[in-house]
C-alpha cells in the first residue's frame, strides 16, 4: 500500500521512470516494488531521487522503524507539497528548494569562492586579494553598488581566508 502511494505521488510529480527510490530492502525484479516478506531491517531509511526543472532533488525519511512507514511518510509529504501548489500557496519549485540534492564529492556547497571572485581555483593569495578588493569597491552599497553581490563577494573572501588558515 505504501509503495503504491509513493508510486502514484511520484508519477504525479515527475512522471513514470523519472525517479529512483533507495532503501536496504530487496525489491521485485519485475515491478521494483519492495518485497513484503522481508524482516524488519536495522536501517529502515528510504530516499527518493528525482529532478525538478533539471535540478537534482532528494528526499529521505528514517523517522519510523519500518521501511513501509518511511515510504508512506515520503508519499504523504510529496502529496502535501504538491497540495501547496494546488491551493495557490506556492510552486513545486519553491516547495522543493530546500531539498536540493547534496553537492558532489569535493564540494562543500554549490558556492565556489573562486567563481564569485572571478579567479582560477589555484590563484595566488595576491591575485585573490586583488580581485576581492576590486569587487568590494565595485559592489559596495555606499557607492550605489549591488548589495547582494557585495555580500557574495564578502562571503567568498571569508571562505578563501578559512581555506588558507
Amino acid at each position: 500500500m505504501a509503495w503504491n502511494a509513493l508510486l502514484l505521488e511520484m508519477r504525479r510529480l515527475v512522471g513514470d521512470g523519472n525517479w529512483l527510490m533507495s532503501s536496504n530492502i530487496p525489491r521485485s525484479k519485475v515491478s521494483q516494488a519492495p518485497l513484503s516478506n522481508v524482516a524488519t531491517l536495522a536501517d529502515p531509511g528510504v530516499a527518493v531521487y528525482f529532478k525538478i526543472k533539471d535540478k537534482p532533488v532528494s528526499l529521505a525519511g528514517d523517522k519510523w522503524i519500518h521501511v513501509e512507514d518511511n515510504i508512506w511518510a515520503l508519499a504523504k509529504h510529496i502529496e502535501a507539497l504538491r497540495g501547496q501548489e494546488r491551493w495557490g500557496i506556492g510552486t513545486i519549485e519553491q516547495a522543493f528548494r530546500g531539498y536540493m540534492a547534496l553537492p558532489g564529492i569535493g564540494e562543500s556547497s554549490g558556492f565556489k569562492w573562486w567563481e564569485v571572485l572571478g579567479v582560477p581555483v589555484n590563484a595566488t593569495a595576491d591575485q585573490v586579494k586583488a580581485a576581492y578588493l576590486r569587487m568590494v569597491k565595485e559592489h559596495h552599497p555606499d557607492k550605489n553598488g549591488d548589495v547582494e553581490k557585495f555580500h557574495l563577494v564578502r562571503l567568498a573572501w571569508q571562505q578563501f581566508e578559512a581555506q588558507i588558515k
